[in-house]
């Protein structure tokens, strides 16, 4: 198992360019470092291995979610695999620690630009409005909640654009994963307390 777990759920990532550059970035990296879980393709039937699952997570130290925003929040599939894999008793409520003391990164990419993450754009608010759900699942199940990385205006990117952020992201894989080898000699950190745009972004 990996010291990084990064699950991908794109619901059609044959067509994406952001999400499915970084998946493909992640997965040139060290299997013992890096592992990467395409969540569409492992469960096209909605039906989720949540002991498989579950054992991904117990073996990383770093959990990654990537996925395009869809409806302010994640697509269907990652929203079922927190249902059911994230489960009372195993996750959190009485003897539910399996996650304590893990990160969690999110790393999302949106049709809209920066600007329509604005007050004065046509989503209303910055995109940080719309991650305390992230942010509080983190801290019910123990984890350090990571600052998110979001990639704006996914469909209209340079190509450049996106190489670059894909290859920044996996540095960062590659940073994380040292950090958790680091982690698992010294003690645990502490657990921290428009258009398709709308529908469906890269």
């Amino acid at each position: 198992m990996a010291d990084v777990l990064v699950l991908v759920a794109h619901p059609d990532i044959a067509r994406s360019r952001v999400n499915r550059a970084l998946a493909a970035q992640a997965r040139l990296l060290p299997p013992e470092a890096v592992e990467v879980r395409d969540l569409y393709a492992l469960y096209p039937d909605y039906v989720i291995d949540i002991e498989a699952e579950q054992a991904a997570l117990a073996a990383a130290r770093t959990v990654v979610w990537v996925h395009p925003v869809q409806w302010y929040s994640m697509p269907a599939l990652m929203k079922l695999w927190v249902d059911e894999v994230l489960a009372f008793r195993w996750a959190y409520g009485p003897g539910g620690r399996a996650l304590a003391g893990k990160c969690l990164w999110l790393v999302v990419s949106t049709g809209g630009t920066e600007t329509s993450y604005q007050e004065v754009g046509s989503n209303r608010h910055p995109f940080a409005s719309f991650v305390p759900a992230y942010d509080q699942t983190a801290e019910l199940v123990g984890m350090r909640f990571l600052e998110p990385n979001v990639f704006y205006g996914a469909h209209k990117a340079e190509m450049h654009e996106v190489h670059a952020h894909a290859h920044a992201f996996a540095q960062r894989l590659l940073a994380l994963a040292g950090e958790a080898r680091a982690n698992t000699v010294a003690a645990p950190p502490e657990v921290a307390a428009d258009e398709r745009r709308i529908t469906s972004d890269d």
